[in-house]
């Protein structure tokens, strides 16, 4: 329960991309979530993601965010690797919606034999480096310098959690 109202976990449909894509773009927005500056389309997002661990949290048929997984390597060897990306709606921060989304992604991951979940974290986003360690990710490095977002070198720290 938030606020009085049910939160459940459901798996992302097609039909939820509008949702999806808005609460993608406030985290763009923060400049401390991912190097894109764009939201893609669907198609690219689709392609971009595997089909299985695409999951939301709903209240009142709301979504106020998601979870899913993207492969790291084309190589058959990397198969069972995948990075997570997760976003919560900003209105619905600090509220355990990110808790409930990353246990559900680690159930569904072991269930669809990923071996390995990897994330790559700005140092400033604590809520997110908070979150990934309280579900069993250990830090792995620090990638100084790693890309550019908007013409400033920035750092993201390596996280991963073995099944």
């Amino acid at each position: 329960m938030i606020n009085n109202h049910k939160l459940y976990i459901d798996l992302m449909k097609k039909s939820d991309w509008p949702e999806v894509k808005m609460i993608y773009k406030e985290g763009l927005d923060t400049k401390n979530a991912t190097f894109q500056t764009e939201v893609p389309t669907w198609e690219e997002w689709d392609s971009s993601h595997h089909i299985c661990c695409r999951i939301v949290a709903r209240i009142n048929e709301e979504i106020v965010g998601w979870i899913a997984l993207s492969p790291i390597s084309s190589r058959i060897v990397y198969r069972g690797v995948a990075e997570v990306s997760i976003y919560i709606s900003n209105r619905f921060s600090s509220q355990g919606i990110g808790n409930l989304l990353m246990q559900s992604l680690i159930v569904s991951s072991i269930e669809n034999n990923f071996w390995t979940l990897q994330s790559n974290i700005f140092p400033e986003n604590i809520p997110s480096i908070k979150l990934h360690k309280k579900n069993g990710f250990r830090e792995v490095g620090r990638r100084k310098k790693i890309a550019q977002l908007d013409g400033v070198w920035r750092d993201t720290i390596l996280f991963e959690r073995r099944s």
